[in-house]
């Protein structure tokens, strides 16, 4: 066999796959967490918690998603709370290293024009500054989980009467929890007893939004508002980052509209509400869905409608190489580019002053097709399981997915074979759309020769 067709891959030593690095930790975590939850001391009750329960926790945990069999404050003990957020931490820093450092990595191993072409396009991934990208994930994230804890222990003072330390632990929890976009929740009812509270839900909201756009995204713009703060002139952002933010914003207006239109009278969500209630609110679970998992209102108790447009939502999820999941806001607005360019007869796909690289337009359309198949054959497997009703269960599959939490209140009812299933979606839907593009990336060979061109019919 010639050079030119051996796999990159697997000229990287026998540990050397990144995507199968980045499974067997994350695998090897979540061992580790099942164990710790299981032990007697993790619960409130003393007594030994059972596999499924712990496996469910701790794989919601690390995955950051948030969904629960037993309410988290009432069952677990300080040290089950403790590793809880424990997983969350490492669950959203651990995901954010890995999505970065394997762009360099997929930059690294490219040829020296290629390398030159990455580092100018992605800005933030500098060639060669490893050691300054982990550094500046973990350091961007703590002080955003900070400042939140701050404001959200400040306010818990200023409006209860909990002592300095419950005080903190629950600004301090909160914080980790929305950055990392966990989802998890001090009490039962997840937000919505804090449903009109700003104080609360807008610095929650911000924390998930920033973890949920990414670091090199977030990193790009702060460089450049200190360049501009010095005086020089701005540097243009980078691809990655303009379809990133526009993206964003356009599905968040998309999402905040559909919520607040449809919901505005329904009388078990909005309805009873004020004006400013309701404005908050429905703001608030149009950008959830990205994929905090957080929710102040019934979502057993949403119009249908709702209900499918943020499995959409939840579905494409939130920035690459941030704490959020589905098949990201990235891959989703490269593949409405590609139909646009279909659409209109161009030959190539153009983005916003750059050529779209095949390469990338097959990494797209692979990732969204096998994220799709594997949320159809886990709603339809959980429909054979059980007899609830398909948008029921379709939402608590997206949901586990796209590790976003939300839920219409039927996980705890499932049989344990519907809970082991959705055990494996959170893992896959955490570590899957990543790994998976990486490892296209990294697979990547030329061929030696070209077959003949035929064209099947289409459509």
């Amino acid at each position: 066999m010639s050079r030119a067709k051996v796999p990159v891959i697997h000229r990287l030593g026998p540990l050397g796959s990144p995507a199968r690095l980045t499974v067997a930790g994350f695998a090897a975590a979540d061992l580790l967490g099942t164990l710790l939850l299981t032990l007697p001391f993790a619960s409130e009750s003393g007594t030994w918690t059972d596999v499924v329960t712990a496996l469910f926790t701790a794989t919601s945990a690390l995955c950051v998603t948030g969904l629960v069999l037993v309410d988290t404050s009432d069952y677990w003990s300080p040290f089950g709370e403790a590793v809880v957020l424990g997983l969350i931490q490492i669950g959203g820093l651990g995901i954010m290293t890995a999505a970065s450092l394997l762009g360099l990595l997929v930059a690294r191993r490219m040829g020296l024009r290629m390398q030159l072409i990455a580092q100018a396009e992605t800005k933030t991934l500098q060639l060669g500054e490893t050691r300054r990208v982990v550094l500046g994930v973990v350091t961007m994230s703590l002080v955003i989980e900070l400042a939140t804890a701050a404001v959200l222990t400040a306010n818990r003072l200023a409006t209860t009467r909990e002592s300095f330390g419950s005080a903190v632990y629950f600004g301090v929890f909160y914080a980790i929890s929305a950055y990392n976009n966990a989802g998890f929740a001090l009490h039962d009812d997840s937000l919505i007893r804090y449903a009109t509270d700003a104080w609360i839900i807008v610095p929650i909201a911000a924390a998930f939004i920033l973890g949920g756009l990414g670091f090199p995204v977030v990193y790009e713009v702060i460089r450049a508002v200190r360049i501009r703060w010095r005086g020089a002139r701005r540097p243009g952002w980078s691809l990655h980052t303009k379809v990133t933010v526009f993206a964003y914003l356009g599905l968040t207006v998309t999402g905040v509209a559909l919520v607040t239109a449809v919901e505005w009278s329904n009388p078990h969500t909005l309805g009873p509400l004020s004006l400013a209630g309701k404005l908050l609110t429905g703001a608030f679970h149009g950008v959830t869905p990205r994929t905090a998992g957080f929710s102040s209102i019934d979502m057993g108790a949403a119009h249908p409608t709702t209900l499918l447009g943020t499995d959409i939502l939840m579905f494409i999820g939130g920035g690459s190489a941030s704490t959020a999941g589905g098949i990201k806001v990235t891959t989703f607005a490269l593949l409405a580019f590609v139909i646009h360019t279909e659409i209109r007869g161009q030959p190539t796909v153009h983005v916003m002053g750059r050529r779209l690289a095949a390469a990338t337009q097959r990494q797209a359309v692979t990732v969204a097709l096998l994220s799709v198949a594997a949320v159809v054959a886990a709603t339809m497997l959980l429909l054979w399981l059980t007899r609830l009703p398909l948008d029921a269960v379709l939402f608590e599959v997206v949901s586990a997915f796209g590790t976003v939490g939300l839920s219409t209140g039927i996980t705890a009812d499932l049989p344990v074979t519907g809970h082991l299933l959705l055990t494996a979606m959170m893992f896959i839907g955490r570590v899957g759309p990543t790994t998976l593009a990486s490892a296209l990336a990294l697979r990547e060979y030329e061929r030696c020769y070209e077959l003949p061109e035929e064209r099947p019919i289409v459509g």
